[in-house]
């Protein structure tokens, strides 16, 4: 396989969008950004930016002409869009498509609830490999990839205060004894995942692979909080931030969250998918949140996704929550 140098992203301001296309620009890509016409968001500056309408198909081949790999990291709005996409990248002639993913992947075991979710996201991937299928052989065919990250830990630490860490009033919830494993990968390890599979397309052609920074449970994020408030060097700009106070610890339950999500599910009230999100995370007894048991069981070696440490995973969490309130 020829190697990668034009790389189009959709979704690049997003929330894995923005890391990944600092990666991709960092190794060395010639990014450009396809965006909607009537989108605010703001790029990089000296990037091409493309704008076109995602639902045209034609237009959408026209944008992405001369292109060798396609990302899409777009937001649950543009689910809809994404077997298009998918149509149009095949119609440009692009060899590498890392389909709309970066989640827990095809395989997941989630309830029934995102059931609907996961079958229009399924649309796009299915014709992604109807794609390659069809150029199997062929040496600069059509291919796909998708990235399992499981949870993307340092993002959702900070913004999600319902998984059980509310940092800017340093309370904690731990639901049930707190010991639950489950794996994430940082927002750093999703942009390298991108490129790792950019640089290694033979290995990770037509397949998922499983990255992951992290294995971890509540009880041991919980320590390197605390190791984090009490660290001697925690400066005073922190502490006004922060509030200087020790973290206070509450408990509950997943059943508890289990059957909260599911009233407000049938209900329509909002609040239900990360309800249900945090119990498929802390189930005990589940493991149903381990991409991979082990860093050598994953492909986090061969696409240069380092493992990190809970004190370093913390320390970007907190980064990230006072950025977003300062």
């Amino acid at each position: 396989m020829s190697r990668i140098k034009t790389v189009a992203i959709f979704g690049a301001a997003g929330n894995f969008g923005a890391p990944i296309t600092a990666a991709l620009q960092e190794a060395g890509f010639a990014v450009t950004v396809i965006t909607r016409p009537d989108s605010t968001a703001v790029f990089p500056a000296g990037l091409p930016v493309r704008s076109v309408e995602y639902g045209d198909v034609e237009a959408v081949a026209q944008a992405l002409s001369g292109q060798d790999a396609v990302i899409a990291a777009t937001g649950p709005g543009a689910v809809r869009d994404a077997r298009g996409m998918v149509d149009a990248a095949a119609k440009a002639g692009v060899r590498r498509f890392i389909v709309n993913d970066f989640g827990w992947g095809g395989d997941f075991k989630s309830l029934p609830e995102f059931e609907p979710t996961g079958e229009a996201r399924r649309v796009a991937w299915d014709r992604a490999n109807e794609y390659a299928q069809r150029d199997e052989g062929k040496e600069d065919g059509f291919t796909w990839t998708g990235i399992t990250i499981g949870n993307p830990i340092d993002w959702a630490l900070s913004k999600f205060p319902r998984m059980g860490f509310n940092i800017s009033e340093r309370r904690a919830t731990i639901y049930d004894a707190g010991t639950e494993s489950f794996t994430g990968t940082t927002l750093e390890g999703i942009g390298q995942s991108v490129v790792g599979v950019l640089t290694h397309l033979f290995e990770t052609a037509n397949r998922f692979v499983k990255v992951r920074s992290i294995k971890t449970s509540q009880n041991e994020l919980l320590a390197a909080f605390q190791r984090a408030a009490a660290a001697k060097n925690e400066n005073k700009e922190q502490e006004e931030v922060e509030g200087g106070k020790k973290w206070e610890i509450e408990h509950s339950n997943t059943q508890q969250l289990f059957e909260e999500g599911r009233r407000k599910h049938a209900q329509s009230i909002a609040g239900w998918t990360l309800d249900l999100v945090v119990y498929q995370l802390y189930a005990p007894g589940e493991a149903r949140c381990v991409v991979a048991p082990t860093r050598e069981a994953s492909d986090s070696p061969l696409l240069g996704v380092k493992e990190e440490g809970v004190d370093e995973v913390v320390e970007k969490a907190l980064m990230r929550s006072r950025a977003a309130r300062t």
